[in-house]
C-alpha cells in the first residue's frame, strides 16, 4: 500500500503549509484530503509537490506491504 507519511514529515520541515499549498501553489483541497486518507493521487501532483517542497519522490510517498 502506498502511504503519504513522508509527505507530512517533509511538509513540517518546509516553509510551506497545507494553506500555502492550496492558496499559493494551487494544490486542490481534494488532493490534500486524498493525501490525508492515503488515497491515490496522480504522478503529476507528486511531481508538483516535489517541485514545491524541493524534495525527491521518496520524501512524498512510501510503499508498505499489507502483510
Amino acid at each position: 500500500m502506498i502511504k503519504y507519511t513522508p509527505f507530512w514529515e517533509t511538509l513540517k520541515k518546509s516553509n510551506e503549509s497545507t494553506y500555502t499549498l492550496i492558496n499559493k501553489h494551487n494544490i486542490s483541497s481534494a488532493t490534500i484530503d486524498r493525501l490525508r486518507k492515503n488515497q491515490g493521487i496522480s504522478t503529476v501532483k507528486i511531481d508538483d509537490l516535489c517541485r514545491i517542497l524541493k524534495c525527491d519522490v521518496e520524501n512524498i510517498i512510501v510503499y508498505e506491504s499489507d502483510s
